[in-house]
């Protein structure tokens, strides 16, 4: 089967992609598309425009790293198989880091149309891939016009900020609650590098189902690039080639523009902000990162 599947890849690449991404132009700026969910369960609707971005039925070349899940053998094959039903050419990559620095795995990613990363911990996810030759050769399939796309941690890891899910200090100063992100401060949210297909933005998820405002509102305000996109679950921030924003799927994503805010001095005890732009986008919303002007359905 894996012989079978690389093969059908090497011979794909070419044709399943845009003319347009296989001009030279295409290693000058991303030509792909991400797909990022917040997490929860994901609509048949969800999944079905996932393969219509990799190429669609009998064209979509698809591979899955689960490696956010300590499951996710078992669950990055079922989501393959899922993919399969759908007419996809899929396949699950389980892989340790050592693995995923090797040109034999890099090499699996030629031809890929869309990449899927599975839900669990996204430390875990990053440990194993970030700074990987595997890695390398993903960013390659995203330029040259693939889609990229992810739920839970799988979404926490698209943008170069992430969301580690520690705090420094919770419950603030008072320290009486074992509760999370109750405070709006600073130096309170723990972040690492992830993936940065997106740089222009802190991507969030299980936003509203799990009341997480507190948390990407501190970021926002503390740090660059003072923007946020907060991703509910069974919904999916899609990135378009063009850069713009669209919104998918049942719920809504809640976006914080501070970049025009002014904010108090990095000495003072209070974190706050005035001028702080807030949209709440449902599905078929759009929102121009660039502009920071959002278009509702």
């Amino acid at each position: 089967m894996i012989t079978r599947f690389v093969a059908v890849l090497a011979l794909a690449a070419s044709a399943v992609l845009p003319a347009e991404a296989q001009s030279p132009a295409s290693s000058k700026a991303p030509r792909g598309t991400l797909m990022i969910v917040g997490g929860g369960p994901q609509s048949p609707a969800l999944v079905q425009q996932f393969v219509d971005l990799a190429g669609g039925s009998g064209r979509a070349r698809i591979v899955v790293f689960a490696e956010a899940s300590a499951d996710g053998e078992k669950s990055g094959e079922e989501k393959a198989a899922d993919l399969r039903k759908l007419g996809a050419e899929a396949r699950s990559i389980w892989i340790t880091r050592e693995q995923a620095n090797t040109d034999s795995i890099a090499r699996l990613l030629d031809g890929v149309t869309g990449v899927w990363f599975g839900g669990g911990d996204q430390v875990r996810l990053n440990q194993v891939l970030r700074g990987t030759k595997t890695e390398t050769a993903i960013h390659a399939r995203y330029a040259a016009g693939a889609v990229i796309g992810g739920t839970s941690a799988g979404a926490a890891v698209m943008s170069e900020v992430m969301l580690t899910g520690d705090e420094r200090h919770p419950g603030g100063d008072r320290r009486d609650t074992t509760a999370q992100y109750m405070t709006i401060a600073r130096d309170n949210i723990v972040t690492d590098t992830g993936f940065a297909f997106i740089r222009n933005a802190i991507v969030d998820q299980h936003f509203l189902r799990r009341k997480r405002q507190n948390r990407l509102m501190s970021l926002v305000i503390e740090r660059a690039p003072h923007l946020g996109a907060g991703i509910d679950e069974s919904t999916a921030l899609i990135v378009q080639p063009n850069g713009m924003w669209k919104v998918a799927g049942a719920s809504a994503i809640v976006i914080y523009d501070a970049r025009q805010s002014k904010t108090t001095a990095a000495g003072a005890h209070v974190l706050g902000a005035s001028g702080l732009r807030v949209h709440v986008l449902p599905a078929g919303s759009t929102f121009n990162p660039s502009t920071g002007v959002a278009t509702l359905p």
